[in-house]
């Protein structure tokens, strides 16, 4: 380590050197660690929940929808937190808060499969 500092001009070599004997340079790997992690885990998660967020704000009555639980079904009438939906084959009347929703599928999807 005396050999990396030696070579680095004096003012700079200063600011390197901590008080306690460590230097700047021992803390590069954790900053690298943690900016992997925040490239790779944080960042995707946070590009995730602004587009869920996005979509939420979006739905309409006559969308087709899935829930978390699994159940997929047209809304028919949209609350502050929660909306109803009708579920098929019955047309089951169904009160399910937003946050439960997973996904928004479109007509199209729906004929496919």
């Amino acid at each position: 380590m005396e050999i990396i500092l030696s070579s680095i001009p004096g003012g700079l070599a200063f600011w390197l050197q901590l008080p306690g004997g460590t230097s700047l340079l021992g803390l590069a790997p954790l900053l690298f660690i943690f900016a992997i992690f925040y490239f790779l885990l944080i960042l995707p998660q946070q590009r995730k929940q602004k587009k869920w967020q996005l979509m939420l704000s979006e739905l309409k009555n006559g969308d087709k929808i899935v829930t978390s639980g699994g159940l997929r079904g047209t809304i028919i009438s949209l609350k502050d937190d929660a909306l109803t939906l009708r579920v098929p084959p019955d047309n089951l009347k169904l009160e399910i808060s937003r946050a439960s929703v997973v996904s928004v599928t479109t007509a199209e999807e729906g004929t496919k499969s």
